[in-house]
């Protein structure tokens, strides 16, 4: 009686001070003056003030609907990947690819980057540059930022994006993106756009929108700057049995880590361990010999053994529906694996429906 009567009292504290917070949040319009005023006093411009927030009137609901229905936290691992790495992007991908490759090359060699890696991040991004967002960055990220669910992070890469307009390397009205505020065919947040945004070409611009030269570049530096190790690939799908998966259950410990991926994963063992625990390759074969460290990674059926590289990807988007696929997408553009065959019941989805390891 007295535990349940703790619950209820905890449930209405926790339920008013909702209500309190509610009641002391200032109107958007308050709010936004506020913005406005701020980013004066950090040395935006009067008239990038005015043109990027004057005629934001209110939150967009479709921004708000959106960040609640992320696909790589809704979907199943199987399921998105099935979405995602189809067979149509793959020809795609390929296609793409050979256009490309010279200059892809050319961004590896700086950034030790593969080129089949980079061009599976452009896939998974924008679909190799076909839709990398119409929603205007701005009225995105203020909506965001009001919202008190994550406030902090997307006040600060609100103020990034007016730095950015403030720096003149677009203008408002091109700046547009998804609706998290990922601008461009690499969906860069405005902060990892300051970051990492590579003007390869030297025009002088740092164009992720329309300069391929520079969107490959931009890729390849944040991976690179997120601790990506040349020579080294991301990981393999493996087959682990039933009996191996138990085994591996009750003996290898889960990895720590700030986002709910980095949790949902095992520590980094040593192939030789991961051999004597029963992982086999996909067709069936031992693992090789090499002197690798591999995490696991398991869906509902299928398993993969990621390596260092991994990490990489995942901070770009810190799903493992997310960096899995853009491994296998990789591979298969790369011609790892083959393209699998059409299925007439393959459903559609779009690649730019989330973004941003700190949206998990």
């Amino acid at each position: 009686m007295y535990n349940s009567f703790v619950r209820v009292l905890a449930l209405a504290l926790a339920l008013f001070s909702l209500q309190q917070a509610e009641t002391s949040r200032p109107s958007f319009a308050e709010w936004l003056d506020g913005v406005r005023k701020e980013a004066l006093a950090r040395g935006i411009r009067q008239e990038i003030v005015d043109e990027s927030l004057g005629d934001i009137e209110e939150p967009v609901p479709v921004v708000l609907e959106r960040d609640r229905a992320q696909a790589e936290v809704v979907l199943p691992l199987e399921r998105y990947i099935a979405r995602i790495v189809t067979p149509k992007t793959i020809r795609s991908g390929r296609e793409q690819f050979a256009e490309h490759r010279a200059i892809l090359e050319q961004v590896s060699q700086r950034y030790g980057v593969p080129p089949k890696i980079i061009a599976g991040i452009w896939g998974l991004e924008s679909s190799f540059g076909r839709f990398s967002g119409v929603r205007p960055t701005i009225a995105a990220l203020a909506t965001l930022a009001w919202d008190p669910r994550r406030a902090t992070f997307f006040r600060a890469e609100l103020f990034s994006a007016l730095e950015i307009l403030n720096r003149g390397d677009i203008d408002f009205e091109h700046m547009k993106g998804s609706w998290a505020g990922a601008m461009g065919q690499v969906q860069f947040m405005p902060s990892s756009y300051l970051r990492f945004a590579e003007d390869f070409d030297g025009d002088g611009r740092k164009d992720i929108w329309s300069n391929p030269a520079d969107i490959f570049a931009s890729a390849a530096n944040y991976l690179k700057g997120h601790g990506w190790q040349e020579g080294q690939t991301w990981g393999r799908e493996v087959v682990v049995s039933a009996e191996a998966g138990k085994r591996i259950r009750s003996t290898v410990k889960r990895r720590e880590g700030t986002c709910r991926a980095t949790r949902d994963m095992t520590v980094a063992l040593p192939l030789a361990e991961w051999r004597e625990l029963g992982v086999r390759l996909a067709g069936g074969k031992p693992l090789p010999k090499a002197d690798l460290n591999a995490s696991l990674v398991s869906g509902a059926k299928r398993n993969f053994l990621v390596y260092h590289n991994y990490d990489s990807i995942l901070e770009y988007n810190c799903a493992h529906s997310y960096a899995i696929s853009v491994g296998l997408l990789s591979d298969a553009i790369g011609g790892a694996s083959p393209a699998p065959a059409a299925k007439k019941s393959a459903p559609k989805a779009s690649a730019r429906s989330r973004k941003n390891g700190e949206m998990n």
